[in-house]
């Protein structure tokens, strides 16, 4: 089956899904379920289907429809959306997996409803993916956070509407008054929104008008998660685990930073922009970005506002190396897309689990739990160190390749912001597996303080303690010495899985930076 084929099959097919989830409906949750696994499937094996050709040199293109002459929605495959396809539609697959175990065992309502947007919003990170060009890239980006706010909202109260208020708030204020904004900009300018190596901007918008035109974009791109207009993530995390992993590391903050990056390669030109140096005062806004979040988490002990803060932070890793615009860094930019979204996928997969089985959130509950659920806190342990960026992970690849990109450039701040962020990472994401592995169990009857981050404060508010477990009514004590009492199958087998996807990551760098060098700007690395 052609490429051009399967373009139309890899986005629409979970669309084709969403429809069979609601057919079936809650009142056969075993077929709804094994539609939505099949779907996954079919997703990926389409997707896949399309790498040879990719990986060949060639860029496969489907035209649907023109909206005015010389603006189609269309779909092309470069090797940076090639990569962000895989990632996507792989991690759905688990993901799918997980949410069973995690709806079902956390007893969540609505679960049709929630499976089915988030098909939806698979089908749109895909479509951002393969775009061909800004406009087509935008109408993606926009079905792809209409479609998550029923899931961030997704437990209807009042914490859950808050969140959601915020999350479509800041992601349509951005993208409607500053991304439109400069795609229209670059509209007049160029005569063409479609996605060129080397860019369409360079003779067109020069000067202060350029530097206005970087601001829009980067701003405007909400997604990426850049401060101040960062609070919508840690908002979100009112919202189910298996939300938060779509947030985090399979789709929403993915498509913000891989749009970043398009926009520097395929709009303004990694050249260009080195040229006119208007993206310089942007690595400080990304460096800053980097470290304040990273303090920010030091101080949440809700588990998952502390992940929540640890993705803003990581996200300006790709931001920085965007920023920096050079082939090195753009490589590890590149390269952290694939290594965050396994290492963070897991963290986020662990903290549902051990909200399933002991309904805790903060970290300063987890003390022995540990020899409870070791499968649990060893994939913690193993993502963490991925996220870090330590051997023998796949993290250490893309903080290298930012590190040497950054040498390489003579920025030196960025040096220095990067080897202290792997610090501060190491100050606020081993501790929950200290605790887990070498303090003993606290004696003290725990009264269950809290459910989800967001129904406790999972906001990174300061609401910690508010109570709000959708689970069962067991809030026992933590024993530690009683044997294992893992999660659900369900939910520890996909946590395992990534864990040991950020363990094969390190030994596929060769053939990610293969297929990554297809990027015209980034083939000369090699030499």
């Amino acid at each position: 089956m052609s490429a051009e084929v399967l373009i139309p099959i890899a986005i629409f097919a979970p669309l084709v899904g969403m429809v069979l989830i609601l057919l079936s409906g809650d009142e056969r949750p075993n077929q709804r379920d094994a539609m939505m696994v099949l779907t996954s499937v079919v997703t990926f094996a389409a997707v896949a289907g399309i790498v040879p050709e990719v990986e060949a040199g060639g860029r496969p293109r489907v035209e649907l429809l023109e909206i005015v002459p010389g603006l189609p929605i269309a779909f092309e495959v470069e090797p940076l959306g090639m990569l962000f396809g895989l990632i996507a539609s792989f991690l759905w697959i688990i993901t799918s997996f997980y949410g069973i175990g995690y709806m079902r065992g956390h007893h969540e309502k609505n679960q049709t409803r929630f499976f089915a947007c988030f098909a939806v919003a698979i089908s749109a990170a895909l479509g951002v993916a393969f775009s061909a060009n800004m406009f087509t890239l935008f109408v993606a980006y926009e079905v792809l956070t209409l479609s998550t706010y029923p899931l961030v909202a997704h437990h209807q109260d009042h914490e859950a509407q808050r969140g959601g208020r915020i999350y479509l708030g800041i992601l349509l204020t951005t993208s409607i008054c500053l991304l439109l904004i400069a795609i229209v900009w670059t509209w007049v300018a160029a005569g063409t929104l479609d996605f060129t190596p080397g860019g369409i901007l360079a003779g067109r918008v020069q000067g202060p008008e350029l530097a206005i035109l970087f601001f829009l974009y980067m701003y405007g791109i909400g997604k990426a998660a850049l401060m101040p207009i960062h609070s919508w993530l840690p908002a979100a995390m009112v919202a189910p685990t298996p939300v938060s992993a779509l947030l985090h590391a399979v789709a929403v903050v993915k498509a913000g930073v891989f749009t970043v990056l398009k926009v520097v390669i395929y709009i303004f030109g990694l050249e260009h922009l080195v040229d006119t140096g208007v993206s310089q005062w942007f690595v400080y806004v990304a460096g800053f970005t980097v470290i304040a979040a990273s303090c920010i988490a030091l101080t949440k002990d809700n588990l998952k506002a502390r992940l929540a803060y640890s993705t803003v932070s990581q996200l300006s890793y790709i931001v920085l190396g965007a920023a920096i615009a050079t082939p090195f860094a753009i490589l590890g930019s590149a390269m952290h897309i694939a290594m965050h979204a396994f290492g963070k996928i897991t963290l986020f997969f662990c903290a549902g689990a051990i909200m399933v089985a002991t309904h805790k959130t903060k970290i300063s509950q987890l003390n022995g739990l540990g020899r409870r659920m070791p499968f649990t806190f060893f994939a913690f342990f193993l993502g963490a160190l991925c996220v870090i960026g330590a051997p023998p992970l796949g993290g250490i690849w893309s903080k290298w390749h930012l590190l040497m990109g950054a040498y390489d450039a003579g920025q030196i701040i960025a040096v220095g912001v990067l080897l202290l962020s792997t610090v501060l990472n190491i100050a606020y994401l081993l501790p929950p597996v200290v605790r887990a592995f070498l303090l003993p169990p606290k004696a003290e009857p725990d009264h269950g303080d809290g459910s989800e981050a967001g129904h406790g404060g999972g906001h990174g508010e300061g609401h910690n303690d508010a109570p709000g477990d959708h689970g069962s009514d067991d809030h026992r004590g933590d024993d530690g010495g009683r044997g294992i009492r893992e999660a659900p199958a369900l939910c520890v087998v996909p946590l395992t899985l990534t864990a040991i996807g950020c363990l094969i990551l390190f030994f596929l760098a060769e053939p990610l930076f293969g297929l990554l060098e297809g990027i015209s700007e980034l083939g000369a690395i090699r030499q």
